[in-house]
């Protein structure tokens, strides 16, 4: 069982819902859809009562062959039969269609609130969380949600069911009535004692398969490093141990989840028996005009045809009713996993939304504080000021801070001391949506949507007209590295962008960041991971940028740092030299120690680039 089981813990933002906190949250989706339930409502109801009709027409049949039969009197049985079955098929058919709108409806509802909470985490949550799982609750759990709504609407037809041949059962024979109602709670006792363990191992079953889901959306998305290192076999077992686990998992899931109707069918098998025998003493005792000692009560042969159909009508749905709650534990794990994804509190919180005019990029970090774990301590307290305009360089070893200060300036995590103010104003009041309009952010590595080129320029300002797109895209390079591509601007980029050269893609990177036209510029190195051709395309650019607006930039490389009004140097999170390339030089300090580490080989090595012959 401890393999069975193992790696399946929940995750950190999950938690536990009582069964009423579900139920109330799920009908709480189904009021916006109260016409299409009143009309799915009303045909079931109408569709229960036609149905339950049609076993008191055959019965009054068999009266009828068994007294005075007449050839009009069977005609009319026959037709009266046609004609409920035909309203019982049309009310069907409008309670299906209804549902199916209605059920269609809610989990549309719920997939984009549990997509819109997947969007609006902070950023923190997403480098905690594997995408597959995350995948995984947006598509199989909402999926899965919705067969339990059907389950349920099903549920309500039963129910409707039962009261009408508890009625038809009560006009036939009330003692034998009472005698199928008292076996009732035994069938409830056997179904709600797997309640607890339908709960566990339908959960058990939603988090392997999340985790199967993780491990191929991992495996696909690292296939070209599996196999350039020869690691495609140790892939796959992982990946079969994985499968065996998730085949180990369900198999219990089902087992749980079906021991209950053989115990149920049982159960109704031994009541049928005893019922039987009693209603048949009944009828006996009809036919012959005698009583005897187990009878308990006359009835007609019709009679006891019509009591034994109400008593199997009667325990098919009783048994679903009984049964339900186990099933719909699977629906409410589901639910469970989709609403804890919503409720995931966030750790960046806003203490207002103020609206954020034109910035001029003043900035300030004082006394911040930061730990991303709550343990290791990244910024223990960081100041800095930067003045609008200003162009400023973080250099350090890695680890010292330095993509930690720019992501708490664009609000991706969230500090835990001092505050960081743009033009005087604290940026955790302000509306985030409004502030991120005025940043723009070119990490080292671009990401790139499935699309064209011009496509993923236009990305934050997809108004933007083609001209605007072409000019930009020639102020990050020369006029040459769109001519480059197949199709110019329309070229497509394929899937994270691997139809273009790394150099390519951070062209494209910056230069949807230029279309947004930022206050100020977080440049985290663009290229660093560029050939020096590529780099010399972009340097002219980025010079013109950053002399626009405050820039921040992240600096690996020596041509970065050279050019920038002010180096800051960072080691464990707090600033321990700063001033210009000159100055920091002749301090012979760490940055000194850094520059003769890092940048000097770095410009060696464009030196001799750039002097070889072009092809």
């Amino acid at each position: 069982m401890g393999f069975i089981l193992g790696g399946l813990d929940s995750e950190p933002y999950d938690r536990e819902y009582s069964d009423g906190e579900l139920v109330r949250r799920i009908i709480g989706y189904f009021r916006l859809r109260a016409r299409s339930m009143t009309i799915a409502a009303m045909a079931m109801v109408g569709d229960s009562l036609f149905g339950a009709a049609v076993p008191i027409i055959v019965s009054q049949g068999i009266d009828v062959a068994t007294t005075s039969p007449t050839v009009g009197r069977i005609g009319a049985l026959v037709a009266a039969m046609l004609l409920l079955r035909l309203l019982a098929w049309f009310l069907n058919y409008v309670r299906q269609a209804q549902s199916a709108r209605a059920i269609g409806d809610v989990v549309l509802a719920l997939r984009d609130d549990a997509f819109k909470a997947v969007v609006n985490h902070d950023l923190s949550f997403h480098d905690q969380q594997p995408t597959g799982k995350i995948v995984s609750r947006l598509t199989s759990d909402t999926r899965d949600f919705s067969n339990t709504v059907d389950l349920t609407m099903n549920l309500f037809s039963q129910i409707l069911s039962v009261a009408v041949i508890a009625v038809a059962a009560f006009s036939i024979n009330v003692r034998l009535t009472l005698l199928i109602w008292a076996m009732t709670p035994l069938v409830f006792a056997i179904a709600l004692s797997f309640r607890h363990l339908a709960r566990q191992a339908t959960r058990n079953a939603r988090r392997v398969l999340a985790k199967v889901n993780a491990n191929i959306q991992e495996s696909v998305s690292g296939i070209a490093i599996a196999k350039g290192f020869r690691q495609e076999q140790r892939m796959y077992e992982e990946f079969s141990a994985l499968n065996e686990q998730a085949y180990q998992v369900n198999v219990v899931r089902g087992l749980t989840i079906n021991t209950i109707f053989p115990l149920l069918t049982g159960t109704f098998g031994i009541v049928t028996a005893i019922i039987l025998y009693f209603a048949g003493a009944s009828a006996l005792e009809g036919v012959r005009g005698e009583g005897g000692l187990l009878a308990i009560g006359a009835i007609t042969v019709g009679e006891w045809y019509l009591f034994m159909q109400a008593m199997g009508r009667f325990w098919f749905p009783m048994t679903n009713i009984a049964s339900f709650w186990s099933q719909f534990q699977d629906g409410l794990s589901a639910a469970e996993r989709v609403f804890s994804l919503i409720d995931a509190e966030p750790e960046v919180v806003q203490t207002d939304d103020r609206a954020v005019p034109d910035l001029e990029g003043h900035i300030d970090f004082e006394n911040v504080r930061l730990s991303y774990t709550g343990e290791e301590i990244v910024l223990p307290d960081f100041s800095l000021h930067i003045t609008p305009g200003e162009t400023v360089a973080l250099v350090g070893h890695t680890g010292a801070g330095k993509t930690s200060v720019a992501r708490l300036l664009a609000r991706l995590y969230e500090f835990q001391g001092g505050q960081i103010l743009v033009d005087g104003m604290d940026i955790r009041t302000l509306d985030l949506i409004d502030y991120r309009r005025h940043l723009g952010f070119v990490p080292q590595t671009a990401f790139l949507f499935s699309g064209t080129v011009c496509d993923n320029i236009r990305y934050a300002r997809p108004e933007a007209s083609r001209q605007e797109v072409e000019d930009v895209a020639m102020r990050v390079g020369t006029e040459g590295w769109i001519e480059d591509l197949p199709q110019g601007l329309q070229t497509e980029v394929g899937e994270r962008g691997t139809r273009l050269s790394m150099g390519q893609r951070q062209l494209v990177a910056l230069a949807r960041v230029l279309l947004n036209d930022p206050a100020i510029f977080i440049l985290d190195e663009a290229t660093a991971s560029v050939d020096p051709f590529t780099e010399a395309q972009i340097q002219e650019g980025l010079e013109l940028v950053m002399e626009e607006r405050t820039s921040i930039v992240i600096a690996h490389r020596l041509s970065t740092v050279r050019n920038v009004d002010r180096i800051i140097v960072m080691r464990e999170g707090r600033i321990i030299e700063e001033g210009d390339h000159e100055t920091l030089m002749e301090k012979g300090g760490h940055y000194a120690e850094l520059y003769e580490t890092y940048f000097r080989h770095q410009s060696l090595e464009y030196v001799e680039e750039m002097r070889r012959p072009t092809s």
